[in-house]
């Protein structure tokens, strides 16, 4: 029995290779001719469903044959498992041509005579990071235009086979499984590759990548384009590289260009965020020892002097400020004068960052065909859900045509049951916040109970303080819950705004755009903002503290402040965000893959077709780049938001975009099944998004540096307080730090145990001593730091917005020199097309076509010379 399964085996590898003459890496038919542009797969199981699935399959089959397209079918015998079918689409001339006219694609008429951009002085500087012109242009720029099938001689088709690229076939293809019927179910007219997707019918649908990513087609017919992007782009060794833009959108098409377009322009620009932050650090380090408050805190005589009052009610003990000596130390590097200069500097940077990126994306615009792009976008996109759900039709008042739409009652109910959802989940996040807050509460008492009577713990207690340890525990708890919460609510997001019917792709991936968002948002920011914003600012005082639910004591505050805090909360949030991230996108993906092809490592390599190397990859779904740009916007909001409690965030961010990019790129083209090639001219709604946060960052920012850094406190002291001229800031800590006589403590605060009988404790705020007639009152000192503080606040936001107004109003979004070609091209396209139209008449008028009349003639020519004059 084993010689015959080893005998069998033998016949059918030797059956496949005489009947499979291609290489492994074949794009073709078995003809060797024509091209595989789509493909499908499916497996012939043999269970209840199997013989509606076969009908379905069929149906759908024949219906794509009726279209023009041409299929071929690879027997489950010829596959790696001997399980799965293939299906190879290939779309000839006619339906290209046909198709093209309806999507608009737009093709070339003439190359282009527009010299280019005057070189800069700085180019030969820069040579190390450029790379070689064949792959940074790897074809000529051509004027385009509109392809019309009544017009082909206009273009220029020098091979039929060529003349549209992999890219706008795909999509081609794609646009017409999308839309091919497959029969009626229930009454109701079934059509669409994504229905049968879902249903099983198939398994997979992708256009085929033209060869391995490690080495070169051995067809001389083949580009090899995913090998040089791999060589070029997606190694990591080429990170100090450029970015072969042009060939990413003629391999991936101009969404996924756009993407990596952004993804790059913002890493250049994070470049000087991140210099700048690196020097504002460095500043705060090398006046670590100059820092008189720390000097105050630490010195024996000062700070070994002052007894604070307990942390926690009963349980825990006085204790000395020199005792926080380190962390004092620590939080001079993120809160001295710099802060605020580089507040002020983020608030312009990220104007400049918006406003560069338009002019950017102008200019994209204008090289990659995409000017009138968006006119197109809302008529071709009708997404075939919506036709499919929506059986209402009405007319339509522009064309005249009947098509489907949804009754304003059937969405007024699902935006409720929508916004409901949303509402729920955002109050989940709230809540589970809340329940972090409970747990610092919680566990404050213990680690500062736990710090002082434990002598192993000893060594380490000036760094790791109770508020140290417990910011650093509910982070790292906070970011566990984070993810659990993502990972839910993704899911709920998708099938909301399924149930939502958008109307097209745009208004599709716009209102998910604005629900994940909006949570991730507050799952994210909400700690920051609590920590920035909250924690120790409502804490009353000794014998007056305020407590959450009657039960747990409000936090205090460092007696350095909160921003040491806020700066370890963002720290462990932002990075540990990027580190699972990257797990995620890269490792995960690798795995898989290395767990599908196990079993084809063992097969000769002829045995491995191109189909099914690529249907062993992952699927990039149509929400891929949704998660990518999600990422980066969240990673955005850390660097600007909260970036003045931590200038060392944008150089954080500078290092992971840098890997980011070369592991998208690199996942993109090993890890995953090629994309169907989609077209977009913008960012999208992202860039809103982005030009909030923007705003909001200033405001945000100038509430740290006035609420939650002591840079306020500090400037009031220094002009209006102190006492000592040669050292204005002596005497700070001591001014900052109210009495408390310890025999006003009331029982449920007094500690079960003071062994030095203490007469008076110190705590943090600017209240009167026990001995005055206004006692343990704010004093005058506490509503001077607070106007200071509200006019601050005014003040900055006020110079912020100006600037950043003033910028914008001064860069404008599209280049000169982008607005000159673009009127250069529209002029010389509809010269060219005006031309041929009149050499078409005059051939007419030579074999003596009755119906081109000499006024025809003549006006043809006229608008020619007013399109000149125009």
């Amino acid at each position: 029995q084993q010689s015959g399964r080893k005998y069998n085996l033998f016949l059918k590898r030797r059956l496949r290779i005489d009947k499979r003459h291609q290489s492994k890496d074949s794009i073709f038919f078995r003809d060797g001719v024509r091209r595989i542009d789509f493909v499908l797969s499916y497996v012939d199981d043999l269970n209840k469903e199997w013989e509606k699935k076969l009908e379905r399959r069929k149906e759908f089959e024949s219906n794509l044959q009726k279209a023009g397209l041409e299929l071929e079918t690879e027997d489950k015998k010829e596959s790696e498992d001997g399980k799965i079918f293939f299906v190879k689409i290939h779309a000839p001339w006619e339906v290209l041509i046909t198709y093209a006219e309806v999507l608009n694609i737009k093709v070339p008429i003439r190359e282009n005579d527009i010299p280019s951009t005057v070189e800069n002085p700085l180019d030969c500087m820069l040579s190390p990071l450029r790379l070689p012109e064949k792959v940074m242009h790897p074809e000529p720029d051509y004027f385009t235009a509109p392809f019309s099938k009544d017009k082909q001689e206009l273009y220029l088709i020098n091979d039929e086979s060529t003349f549209f690229s992999p890219s706008m076939r795909n999509r081609i293809v794609n646009y017409i499984l999308t839309r091919c019927p497959y029969g009626t179910e229930e009454g109701k007219k079934k059509f669409g590759i994504k229905r049968l997707l879902n249903n099983g019918t198939y398994t997979g649908a992708y256009p085929l990548h033209d060869c391995q990513y490690w080495k070169k087609a051995s067809d001389p017919n083949c580009d090899s384009e995913r090998y040089t992007l791999y060589m070029e782009w997606a190694r990591f060794l080429r990170f100090y590289k450029e970015q072969p833009l042009v060939l990413i959108r003629k391999y991936y098409g101009e969404k996924i260009g756009i993407y990596f377009a952004w993804l790059g322009f913002y890493t250049e620009m994070l470049f000087l965020a991140a210099v700048v932050g690196l020097i504002c650090f460095l500043y705060g380090l090398f006046t670590m020892d100059e820092n008189m408050s720390s000097k105050e805190i630490c010195d024996p005589a000062i700070g070994g002097e002052i007894i604070m009052c307990p942390l926690c009610d009963r349980d825990c003990e006085y204790w000395r400020l020199n005792t926080t000596c380190e962390s004092s130390q620590y939080s001079h590097l993120f809160d001295n004068v710099a802060t605020l200069f580089f507040a002020i500097f983020m608030g312009i940077w990220v104007t400049l960052f918006l406003e560069f990126w338009k002019r950017r994306q102008a200019r994209l615009k204008y090289e990659w065909d995409l000017v009138d792009f968006e006119e197109e976008q809302q008529q071709l996109q009708l997404r075939p859900e919506y036709e499919a759900k929506c059986t209402q039709k009405k007319k339509n008042p522009v064309t005249q045509e009947m098509e489907p739409y949804l009754p304003l009652t059937s969405q007024a109910v699902r935006f409720c049951i929508s916004g409901a959802t949303v509402l729920f989940w955002v109050s989940l996040i709230i809540a589970s916040m809340i329940a972090v807050i409970v747990y610092r509460l919680a566990v404050y008492a213990a680690f500062a109970s736990l710090m002082e009577n434990t002598q192993t713990l000893q060594p380490i207690s000036g760094v790791l303080t109770p508020q140290l340890a417990t910011s650093v525990t509910a982070s790292c708890l906070n970011f566990v819950i984070i993810m659990i919460l993502n990972f839910f609510y993704e899911r709920i997001a998708i099938w909301i705004t399924d149930m939502e019917i958008p109307r097209t792709h745009m208004e599709y991936e716009n209102r998910l755009t604005m629900k994940m968002f909006l949570f991730q948002f507050v799952n994210y920011y909400s700690s920051c903002f609590y920590v920035a914003f909250f924690k120790g600012k409502f804490v009353g005082y000794p014998g007056a503290y305020t407590y959450m639910f009657n039960r747990w004591r409000n936090e205090e505050c460092d007696p350095a402040g909160c921003l040491i805090e806020l700066t370890t909360q963002l720290t462990i949030v932002m990075a540990g965000k990027q580190i699972w991230g990257n797990i995620q996108e890269a490792i995960v993906p690798w795995i898989c893959n290395w767990w599908g092809r196990r079993k084809a490592r063992n097969n000769p390599e002829n045995l491995y077709s191109r189909w099914e190397q690529d249907h062993d990859l992952q699927t990039f779904g149509a929400l891929g780049l949704f998660y990518e740009y999600l990422e980066m916007v969240i990673q955005f909001g850390f660097i600007t938001l909260f970036v003045a409690s931590f200038p060392l965030a944008p150089l954080l961010a500078l290092m992971n975009n840098i890997l980011e990019i070369r592991v998208d790129s690199w996942k993109l083209t090993t890890q995953y099944r090629r994309p169907v090639a989609a077209k977009a001219h913008s960012i999208g709604v992202w860039q809103e998004i982005l030009n909030g946060m923007a705003i909001l960052s200033v405001v945000t920012n100038a509430f740290i540096v006035a609420f939650t850094s002591d840079m306020i406190p500090r400037l009031v002291y220094y002009y209006a307080y102190s006492e000592n001229e040669d050292s204005p800031m002596s005497g700070y800590i001591n001014n900052s730090l109210s009495v408390f006589l310890i025999s006003d403590f009331p029982e449920r605060n007094e500690p079960k145990e003071n062994p030095e009988n203490f007469v008076i404790c110190r705590y943090r705020d600017y209240r009167y001593p026990p001995d005055h007639e206004k006692k343990y009152l704010h004093t005058m000192q506490f509503w001077h730091i607070l106007a200071a503080k509200l006019a601050f606040i005014i003040i900055m936001e006020h110079v912020v917005f100006i600037v950043k107004f003033f910028v914008a109003w001064m860069i404008p979004d599209v280049p000169a020199d982008v607005k000159a070609k673009i009127k250069r091209e529209k002029y010389l396209t509809q010269k060219i097309l005006h031309e041929y139209e009149l050499e078409k008449l005059k051939e007419r008028l030579c074999q003596g076509d009755k119906r081109a009349t000499e006024k025809e003639f003549i006006a043809t020519e006229g608008r020619m010379e007013l399109s000149r004059a125009m």
